[in-house]
């Protein structure tokens, strides 16, 4: 049963490894890919859309930033082409303003003094996923790094979360997922590890998180501790 976590909550996982999606999970990427599609608007006469509109949107990559920005599908015969184009946008310029999410650094710092590995799993490709841990500083940190051409398949398939375990030389039951999209807790199920909703991300096109079927949900990355008994070093507390 979903639930939102509350402080008096003790730890019910004691993973060795916590995985987390990147785009509306650890980081807010949106404004870095919303920027792209907005530029691509001005090339054709058309007035930049407000982030809040691409905000939702984000974690589905071009494909949603060419939706709700241009109007386009898939299905469409110059679908390819502007996909083309608006990747090379964001190339470009994609980690200009992308941030991590409030107590994301503090997170990771905890696990990391914990002794947790932890990692990212995430649908962006590898072109575009190593440059922006770069730019937010996590790269060198991380224990692995999954995006969505390093295996076959991308999420909801448990292919990258497997692949991430298989590195980490432990079973896909040490491990945890927190990711802000339904195809995330499908993906962590699938795989056989606990999945962890991350209600103040973008939530893509499946909003309501009741139909998620979530392990635990959180509001704040800081909720994530209690779940898994690590609390924060000294020299964060209280700051």
């Amino acid at each position: 049963m979903t639930s939102f976590v509350t402080t008096d909550q003790g730890a019910r996982w004691a993973p060795r490894a916590v995985l987390f999606d990147l785009d509306g999970t650890l980081a807010d990427t949106a404004p870095d890919l919303g920027g792209a599609v907005n530029r691509m608007r001005v090339r054709r006469g058309l007035p930049p859309l407000p982030l809040e509109q691409l905000r939702p949107v984000a974690s589905a990559g071009a494909r949603g930033m060419l939706a709700v920005g241009l109007g386009v599908s898939p299905a469409q015969a110059d679908y390819e082409a502007l996909r083309d184009e608006f990747l090379a946008e964001y190339e470009s310029a994609l980690d200009v303003d992308s941030v991590l999410f409030d107590g994301a650094a503090a997170v990771l710092q905890a696990l990391t003094h914990a002794g947790i590995a932890w990692g990212v799993v995430t649908n962006k490709a590898m072109r575009f996923t190593g440059p922006v841990l770069e730019g937010l500083g996590l790269a060198a940190t991380a224990s692995v790094v999954i995006g969505g051409d390093t295996t076959p398949h991308s999420k909801p398939h448990p292919a990258p979360l497997l692949e991430a375990c298989r590195r980490l030389q432990i079973e896909p039951g040490q491990a945890l997922y927190v990711g802000d999209d339904l195809r995330d807790m499908e993906a962590a199920r699938a795989a056989g590890m606990p999945a962890v909703a991350a209600a103040y991300g973008y939530l893509g096109e499946t909003p309501d998180l009741t139909a998620w079927r979530a392990d635990a949900v959180i509001a704040h990355l800081l909720q994530l501790l209690p779940l898994i008994g690590v609390e924060l070093p000294s020299d964060d507390r209280g700051a």
